[in-house]
């Protein structure tokens, strides 16, 4: 099961820290082992890492409504996402 690394910027880091929207949204994607991090040298940059079982669905995932809608309420800017597979 490949893992994946995500960050972006948000409004809040703390809103997104204790969202629970993530979690609703990725495990019923399979994914798996979720932890979040933040930047200390950026104020409102974050990431996270888990693990995802299927890259494709999650593709897919990502380009529709419910993501948005997720990162819409997660605070995340959208335009500042960078998603990296492991090699």
């Amino acid at each position: 099961m490949p893992t994946i690394l995500a960050y972006h910027d948000v409004k809040d880091v703390s809103h997104w820290l204790n969202s629970p929207r993530r979690k609703e949204v990725f495990e019923p994607l399979g994914c798996t082992n979720i932890r979040t991090f933040v930047d200390p040298q950026a104020s409102n940059r974050v990431g996270l890492v888990m693990d995802v079982p299927d890259m494709g669905r999650l593709e897919d995932f990502m380009k529709s409504k419910q993501a948005a809608d997720a990162m819409e309420y997660d605070g995340v800017l959208p335009e500042t996402l960078v998603i990296l597979a492991q090699s």
